[in-house]
This record gives structure tokens, C-alpha cells and sequence, in this order.
């Protein structure tokens, strides 16, 4: 059997819209770290939990293991600008943004600005696959905020426009 080119898995993924997520945590002197996620997924709610996929070359899993916390924020309608910056190779990724330590989590990091939702979480379970560790977490607590979701589709980010819950109501 022949293997699936990158580029190709990257289409069959690309072709569809996700949500966005920017993941925070501290390293183990305290400063802020984090990346843009769009692989993550709920696994149940007893316990309350989710899992999100890190590439191993990531410079925040390191932390991400050690701290055994973080947040995972989806990110709202005006939070590409987020997206982008945490998807960089920014140094400091928090320069300019505001942010409070979270409740649940303690110091790491919890986005003030461009968030729909967060879930404070504490690691339970690593498992390496292919070129990404999964990261399996129990959800601690979370916060839901009344705002429209980004999506990201082929290269490029969109509001969510409701016209599915339009279809649904009609």
C-alpha cells in the first residue's frame, strides 16, 4: 500500500472548516507560552474531557508536559489576529495581549480578547503518533461567552455566518 502524501492529507483536511483554538500554558519559570490548534476534539463528559494534538517539534510541549495545565481557548469571530500570532514563531507571543491567570489552572495564561470559549485543563495521558503527541485532559472548568465562532478553510479564516442554525430553524 502506498503512503498518503502530506500534501494530500493536508487537502482532504483543508478541503473542510474548522474550529480555531489557541492553547496556553507556563513553562517551568513561569512565562507564558502557547500555539494555534485546530485539532482537537471532545472525548467525553464523564469525566469532562478533550484531547488536542501538538507537533513534536512544537516549542510549547515541552511545557505543556511539565506544567501538566493549560487552557484551551476557541477562538471567536475577531480573534484571527490571535490565531495568526500564536501560529508564528514569535518570541513573545502574549506582547500586547491581555490576559488574567486562570481559576482553575492557576498561572497559566487565560485570553482576555477574541474567545469564545475556554477550558481550563490538567493533563492526564501523552500518546505519541507519527510526527504529533495527542494530549489527553481532564476539563477543570469552563466559560462560554455569547459570541460567533472563526473558522478556518483552505488557508483562510471566516465568521461563522449561522446559516446552517437558520436551516435548522426553518
Amino acid at each position: 500500500m502506498t503512503r498518503l502524501d502530506p500534501a494530500e492529507f493536508r487537502e482532504f483536511f483543508g478541503s473542510i472548516p474548522t474550529a480555531v483554538a489557541v492553547v496556553t500554558t507556563v513553562d517551568t519559570e513561569g512565562r507564558p507560552q502557547g500555539f494555534t490548534c485546530n485539532a482537537f476534539a471532545a472525548i467525553s463528559p464523564r469525566p469532562a474531557s478533550l484531547l488536542i494534538s501538538v507537533d513534536r517539534t512544537s516549542r510549547t510541549l515541552p511545557s505543556l508536559l511539565a506544567r501538566r495545565a493549560f487552557v484551551v481557548h476557541l477562538l471567536a469571530d475577531d480573534g484571527e489576529e490571535t490565531a495568526q500570532v500564536f501560529a508564528s514563531r514569535a518570541v513573545d507571543k502574549f506582547a500586547g495581549l491581555s490576559w488574567l491567570p486562570g481559576e482553575a489552572s492557576g498561572d497559566v495564561p487565560v485570553l482576555e480578547k477574541g474567545v469564545l470559549a475556554y477550558a481550563e485543563c490538567t493533563l492526564e495521558r501523552a500518546v505519541e503518533t507519527g510526527d504529533h503527541q495527542l494530549l489527553i485532559a481532564r476539563m477543570e472548568a469552563v466559560r462560554v461567552h455569547p459570541r460567533r465562532p472563526v473558522l478556518y478553510q483552505r488557508g483562510a479564516f471566516r465568521a461563522w455566518d449561522g446559516l446552517a442554525e437558520k436551516a435548522v430553524q426553518a
